[in-house]
């Protein structure tokens, strides 16, 4: 289980867990999310929950996992720009762990740029 900040105070955060990772894994729900500019804003999140809606409705039987990752964490009352910009970090960071037998060690940090 990980916890993300939502909002830059840090009053604010939302609980991940392995399967939601999974989940965005299995779906490649970050792949061309993030503009060339880098930047993650609000209109990144609504391209993000756009997506995972079209997924949802285009499906004929509808994925547990992906419902639960919608209530849990991106349609979260307080996932916002500043939240699933640590929701990518914390996805980047997760996906690493598993090259490690590769020696790749490179983490990403709030600041790093996405593009």
């Amino acid at each position: 289980m990980f916890k993300i900040q939502t909002n830059s105070s840090g009053t604010r955060s939302i609980e991940i867990t392995e399967e939601h990772l999974q989940t965005i894994e299995n779906y490649q729900l970050f792949r061309d999310l993030i503009d060339s500019n880098g930047y993650v804003d609000e209109q990144v999140l609504d391209k993000l929950k756009l997506n995972v809606r079209a997924l949802l409705e285009s499906s004929q039987e509808t994925d547990r996992q992906l419902l639960d990752l919608c209530l849990d964490v991106i349609y979260h009352a307080n996932m916002k720009a500043f939240g699933l910009q640590q929701l990518v970090l914390l996805y980047i960071n997760w996906k690493d762990r598993g090259n490690d037998d590769l020696g790749m060690t490179k983490r990403a940090f709030q600041g790093t740029p996405f593009n």
